[in-house]
């Protein structure tokens, strides 16, 4: 198998317009010409993120996500909104002209859906890509992908769920009507797992970020160049959570 040089970051744990902010300075920066980039992190507090083609109000309901503690952002990839409390995330950055890029976006979501499902596999968990963007494990929803492709560069972002809770969920996403809530809520327990669930058992962060570490090395030849941000990379960050991310603009586009 060729083998692919790939910066990897483990940035831990930060609020939702600063992770928004460091993939997009890191997309910036791989479309520039800098070397492609695994970056594995999660959210502090946890955030409801919207599909950059959602609108905001139609999809959150803005107070009870503020009482319960969730910050909110629009994502530059498309998709619907997502709840980032009890999960792993990780971003693919890579340059459009990368072998692993795929000649569209459907054809990257089946090659890089490799590297999580492999990843899976080492933690104990079956699972396999399906429809456009997903992982399942038993049937059941274990992973959301989404991804955009622009100025030469490709990114990609998804989660693992660590654990799941349905009932928070559909108190901060807006329903149709308050009487079919908790018809959703067995829906979304009939459609969607985690790893507590499959493996019976807590799997830290630590773990879980390892696991995806193998599974895109051992599918996909990722070879790690173990790295930190930049001080540049950082400044960019911060700069567009402060200017663009947390925007009442950028938040409310749609």
């Amino acid at each position: 198998m060729e083998s692919y040089s790939f910066r990897l970051l483990n940035t831990g744990f930060h609020n939702c317009y600063y992770n928004m902010g460091l993939d997009e300075a890191l997309l910036e920066g791989v479309a520039a010409g800098a070397p492609p980039v695994l970056r594995l992190y999660g959210w502090n507090p946890p955030a409801v993120s919207v599909g950059y083609f959602q609108g905001l109000q139609e999809e959150v309901d803005l107070p009870a996500a503020k009482r319960l503690g969730f910050d909110v952002v629009r994502r530059v990839s498309g998709g619907g909104a997502v709840l980032h409390q009890f999960e792993l995330t990780y971003s693919v950055i890579l340059a459009s002209g990368h072998p692993l890029a795929g000649e569209d976006i459907a054809g990257s979501y089946r090659i890089l859906s490799a590297g999580l499902v492999a990843g899976l596999r080492f933690l104990g968990v079956e699972a396999a890509f399906s429809g456009a963007n997903d992982i399942l494990a038993g049937g059941k929803k274990i992973s959301g992908n989404a991804q955009t492709r622009r100025s030469g560069g490709v990114l990609q972002h998804g989660t693992v769920l660590l654990d799941n809770n349905p009932d928070t969920m559909f108190q901060v996403l807006r329903v149709p009507r308050e009487k079919i809530r908790d018809k959703l809520i067995d829906e979304v327990k009939e459609r969607v797992s985690s790893l507590r669930a499959i493996l019976g058992r807590e799997v830290p962060f630590e773990e879980a970020g390892e696991a995806l570490e193998r599974g895109f090395q051992a599918a996909l030849g990722f070879a790690y160049d173990r790295a930190e941000i930049t001080e540049a990379e950082d400044r960019r960050a911060r700069e567009l959570g402060d200017t663009k991310f947390s925007a009442r603009d950028w938040l409310f586009k749609r």
